[in-house]
C-alpha cells in the first residue's frame, strides 16, 4: 500500500515538474526569440518578471522536496 502512495506522490512531483518547467520554458524562450527577431516590448520584462518568480517557485518547492524527504529518511 505503501509503494502505491510513494508512486502516486513521485507522479505528483513528476508532473509539477513538468508544469513548472514548461511555465519558465514559455517565460524565458518567448522573451529571447522576441528580441532575436527585433521585437522589444515592455511585455520582455513582465515575463523575465514571471521567469524569476517560477526560479524562485521551483526553488522553494526543491526545498520543501528535501526536507520531506529528509523527515521520511528519518522516521524509517
Amino acid at each position: 500500500m505503501r509503494t502505491a502512495e510513494m508512486k502516486d506522490a513521485t507522479d505528483v512531483i513528476r508532473i509539477v515538474g513538468m508544469i513548472l518547467l514548461a511555465i519558465f520554458v514559455i517565460a524565458v524562450g518567448i522573451p529571447i526569440v522576441l528580441t532575436a527577431a527585433g521585437i522589444t516590448l515592455g511585455i520582455i520584462k513582465i515575463l523575465f518578471g514571471i521567469a524569476v518568480l517560477v526560479i524562485k517557485l521551483a526553488v522553494v518547492v526543491a526545498i520543501g522536496y528535501l526536507i520531506l524527504v529528509g523527515i521520511r529518511a528519518l522516521l524509517r
